[in-house]
This record gives structure tokens, sequence and C-alpha cells, in this order.
């Protein structure tokens, strides 16, 4: 889903977070504050390396989520347009430029199709571990030339510049096509993801977008996934449905936490999707970022932020509040995906799983902002 990002000026937004209250309510009074608070500020503006395209002396490009770790003093982030380059640096802003291309052990396979690396984990073992969202072509003939994303794992040790793919690890069930879609690109599957393990080790959470034919499978799902099967997670990953974590990460159902308002599959369509998870040190909680889009092309309505204080109960996410809506940032509603926060303090070995009371705030690579955390009555 590669466009062209454009970046418009420095805007301040501000969220105040109700349970239940309507995107109207996005500046209610202070009175209401039940829940925590998130405050975009303007920054100087920064970008992430990116990847590049050589063959066009592009650089600078994000098409997902940009994972990131520590190794020692060295901050690794990875980001990807089919595949994924590597920068580092000693922080956030200290990145080099540019970026490297990183391999895969079986890139040379056509009939893969592209790999998108959205998420990471270092162990203390020195290995690294990656989930890619993976795009096979022409899942519904060469002709219609859509896809049905898939999710699969990688394993380095190197600090990902060269990974091994440990096989696919999430998909929609068989029967979940739907060739006749009026969407620009997917015609089903499983995707646009991010993953985090949680603070007793014990499993890793995985929240996807699904573009299953029913409308009541699509939105933002959850699975998860036991530490212990890191190295072997094939069948290893379990969805969420109906209450239980029962149904397999190869074919298995799921029931959204965030569902679809309407299909996926529409010209008209209003679905949340491209979850960013991060761990808040400041709030004790779980925060994600993602976008909502209205159409067939992707455009969004804008960004919106959820809650949750426990990973094992998926009903806990707090009902999603804008928390930017693209004024003065771009012409074309399409450029502002893949929303995240990554966190700034280097001495506590912030990334885009952990962030404390201020990190930054990135939309396709780009920052201008400061993102504030807040709790329940505190002042900014």
């Amino acid at each position: 889903m590669t466009t062209r990002t454009s970046f418009g000026i420095l805007m301040l937004c501000q969220l105040v977070w109700m349970a239940g209250c309507s995107d109207s309510a996005s500046f209610a009074p202070a009175v209401r504050r039940e829940l925590p608070m998130a405050i975009l500020r303007p920054a100087p503006p920064m970008e992430l390396p990116g990847a590049a395209m050589p063959e066009r002396n592009v650089a600078g490009l994000v098409d997902c989520n940009n994972p990131v770790h520590w190794d020692g003093g060295t901050m690794y982030v990875f980001s990807s347009i089919g595949y994924a380059d590597r920068g580092e640096g000693s922080d956030l802003f200290t990145l080099k430029r540019p970026s490297i291309r990183t391999h895969y052990d079986n890139e040379a396979d056509p009939s893969i199709g592209g790999r998108w690396i959205e998420a990471t984990f270092k162990h203390d073992s020195g290995a690294l571990y990656g989930w890619y969202h993976n795009e096979p072509p022409n899942v519904c003939g060469p002709l219609k030339r859509l896809t049905a994303p898939r999710i699969g794992a990688v394993i380095s040790h190197d600090n990902g510049l060269n990974w091994k793919d440990l096989g696919i690890i999430l998909t929609a069930p068989p029967d979940s096509l739907y060739c006749e879609t009026a969407n620009r690109y997917f015609a089903g599957g499983n995707g646009d993801f991010s993953v985090i393990l949680d603070r007793q080790s014990r499993y890793f959470y995985f929240l996807i977008s699904t573009y299953n034919r029913d409308v009541a499978e699509q939105g933002v799902t959850i699975a998860r996934m036991a530490f212990a099967d890191r190295d072997k997670p094939v069948g290893k990953v379990f969805k969420w449905y109906k209450g239980a974590w029962g149904e397999p990460g190869l074919g298995g159902h799921v029931t959204p936490i965030l569902p679809a308002a309407s299909d996926w599959h529409q010209e008209k369509v209003d679905v949340f999707w491209g979850p960013s998870i991060h761990y808040n040190a400041h709030l004790d909680q779980y925060v994600i970022l993602m976008n909502r889009a209205i159409d067939r092309e992707w455009s969004q309505e804008g960004i919106y932020v959820t809650f949750c204080s426990d990973l094992a109960k998926p009903k806990g996410w707090a009902t999603p509040v804008k928390v930017f809506d693209g004024r003065g940032f771009a012409p074309r509603r399409h450029d502002w995906w893949y929303p995240q926060v990554i966190g700034i303090d280097a001495s506590n070995k912030e990334t885009d799983k952990l962030a404390g009371r201020v990190a930054r705030f990135f939309i396709r690579g780009k920052s201008a902002w400061e993102i504030v955390f807040l709790r329940p009555g505190e002042k900014l």
C-alpha cells in the first residue's frame, strides 16, 4: 500500500479520554477525565531513516510500523516497503542515513511476495525475533492484482541484518477471500499488525487488522503465542474468538476487539486498522494508536487511541477516541497511515514497545510532535 507521503504544518491537538464518548467530545471538560489523557504538542520535525529504492534514487520510505530495539548502546529501527531496511544510532535522534538493506534466507523464492517487518523483540541471549506482514501475489488471479496478507516469523543473530524465516503463523480462514471486493488492495487476510510481550513475559500478543469477507470478522483483532514457543512458532499462535483463545492462528476465526462499523469490501467503509501498541510505563497501561479508514482507497477519517490495563482481557479496551484529524497535515487523506509512538528516553531503552510520559508521535516515519501521556487528574 505504498504511496508518497506529504508533510504539512505543525498542529496542536489534544485528547480527553472518556469511556463511551463520541468523536465530537474530543475536547470534553476536564471534570470528565476518568481515564488517561494524551496531548500532541509541536516539536522539531524529524524523520526515521526509512527504506530506500536505489534504482529510483529514492530514500526515506515508510510503508508500515517501524519496530525499534536496543543492543547495548545502539538503537536499531526497521522500515519496510516490501523489504526491510535497518537504521541505527546512539538514540532516536542520531539514527544514521542511509539505512542498510536486510536479507532473508529464502528471499529468492518469488512466490512468497513482499515482506514488511512490523514488530521485533530482542532476547537476552542476543537473538532478535521479528514478525512480518506478507503479501502473496495475485490471490484472485493476475488481472485483479489483489492480495490477502498473512503474518510470518523470523529470527536473526546479527540484529536483523540477516533473517531466518521461521514460517507463516497467522492466516485468515481459507474460505474468507472476497475476490469481488471494491477494496483497492486486499481481498481478505490478516496483517497490518504489531506485537508486544506482556509484562510477565508469558505471552506475545499480536494486534492484527483483519479483512475477512465476513464483516463480523473485520477490524482490529488479537491473538497470542506463549513466550516459550518463540523459536518454533508455526501452529503455536491462537486467536481470541467468542471469549476464548481457542482458534488456531493458521486459518482460525476471530472476534474483533474493535469491530468494523461497515464492510471493508464496499466503496464506503468505516473500520479501524493498523494497530501500533506500546506499554506506557507512566500510565501503567497498554496503548494502541490506529487509523480509521472511510473508503476503498483507505482514506483516513482520523487517528485514534485506546487504552487497556490487561492484555489477557481483550474486552478491556476502552472506546477509541480521535487524537489527530489530519488538519494541516496532508492534501490527500491516503498519506497519513501508520501512526506510532516511539519512546525518547535512551537511559530506559525506550522503543516503539515501551515509552514514558513524553514520547514522539510518528506518522509514516515522520514526526513533528511529542505525545504527552497524563494520568487522570495530572496536569501538563
